[in-house]
């Protein structure tokens, strides 16, 4: 079958996926429940800022979903992973173990502390950070020192915090990473962003380090429209983590005491109410998304096309559908064809050391992030109704 023969058939089978639409969206919100009664319940009440009943509902359900024994509403997913690294007592100067194929929200908020992210390869068939790049790296270049501490060698700078994170929704091998972060004393801060609804040996995402990240952004499974969270099971911590996010106010019937840098960081009651509505239905929307990538693979396999899926021990919540293709040339031929014939189709993210903010940032091999980062494309996946 001829190449553009081939795209034809792709663009025809994903609109059959989606019928009655001109132009196929990546992944667009679902709104089908209780969103609009929630969230004008909410402005009935007149709580529709940081404070409400909402607000309240959505840690408890983020615990439920998790098995987290605490989680803190935070105003979207970059300022929960920036507090979330506070919470890891990372510093100006500290370094944190990342991957280049990530968003940029990962790097950003990294960089709001002043730290330097270090970037690590990833496996390509999880497309997340791999434990053996990381072993790898820190056999030669770390060592710990009296303090208990892990410092780069070549820099000379603390390894404090690694960030792995979830990518696409696809668990990476989160508990391998976990436990060579317990051996080097580095504190696994976990980006699950893209990953709520997601297991990794019958364990939710996000639950394997110290701190665990959820992003609720307009694209995601389930979207406040702007929201994040952080969930742990270290209960000072989540404290901390509400005490910092409301610009560190001590409790008073009047006074405005502030005992610490505080952030403006909570999630409003109006997003919350978003928010718990669409968590109520989060086993469903995964339901959907998991038969569609079913539909895909079988589609892609037909094909000769690589698909991009679930290790074994894994369920994926497939946030968003991934297919790699031969090479740079091609990826760019589809992403023209599927695009102009009314099919949203992405790369992946530049990788972080190729931007101009982290290009003399220290790293690893790399070979996996730039052979993904040349062929990978996103597809449409949107749930279906």
């Amino acid at each position: 079958m001829a190449t553009s023969e081939k795209f034809g058939e792709i663009v025809d089978f994903i609109k059959g996926l989606y019928p009655g639409k001109k132009f196929i969206p990546l992944h667009e919100p679902v709104f089908i429940g209780n969103e609009r009664a929630y969230v004008l319940d909410a402005i009935d009440s007149t709580f529709v800022s940081s404070v409400g009943a909402y607000v309240d509902r959505f840690e408890q359900m983020m615990c439920q979903i998790t098995g987290a024994s605490n989680a803190v509403a935070i105003v979207n997913g970059t300022n929960a992973l920036h507090m979330a690294l506070l919470l890891a007592d990372v510093q100006g100067d500290d370094e944190v173990l990342s991957q280049s194929l990530t968003f940029i929200a990962t790097c950003n908020a990294i960089s709001y502390i002043g730290a330097k992210p270090v970037f690590i390869d990833v496996d390509r068939d999880t497309l997340g950070m791999s434990p053996e790049a990381l072993r790898n790296f820190l056999a030669v270049h770390a060592e710990i020192r009296p303090d208990g501490l892990t410092y780069n060698k070549t820099t000379n700078k603390r390894i404090k915090a690694c960030v792995p994170m979830h990518t696409f929704g696809l668990p990476c091998r989160i508990d391998e990473i976990a436990n060579i972060c317990d051996l080097w004393n580095i504190t696994l801060v976990e980006d699950a962003a893209e990953s709520l609804g997601s297991y990794y040996k019958e364990k939710h995402t996000g639950t394997f380090g110290k701190i665990g990240v959820f992003s609720f952004n307009g694209n995601k499974t389930v979207t406040s429209g702007g929201g994040g969270a952080l969930v742990t099971n270290d209960v000072a911590m989540a404290k901390k983590a509400k005490h910092l996010s409301t610009q560190a106010k001590v409790p008073h019937q009047w006074a405005f005491v502030h005992d610490a840098i505080g952030y403006n960081y909570r999630m409003p009651n109006l997003n919350a109410a978003l928010a718990c509505a669409q968590l109520e239905q989060l086993d469903k929307f995964v339901k959907n998304k998991r038969e569609l990538s079913q539909s895909y693979s079988t589609k892609f396999k037909a094909l000769g096309i690589d698909y991009c899926t679930e290790i074994q021990g894994a369920r994926a919540n497939y946030w968003l559908n991934a297919i790699l293709l031969n090479d740079f040339e091609q990826r760019e031929e589809f992403l023209k064809y599927t695009n102009n014939n009314g099919v949203m189709t992405r790369p992946a993210w530049e990788l972080m050391n190729r931007l101009p903010m982290f290009e003399n940032a220290s790293k690893g091999d790399l070979s996996n992030s730039e052979f993904i980062a040349q062929r990978l494309v996103n597809i449409p996946s949107s749930v279906r109704h």
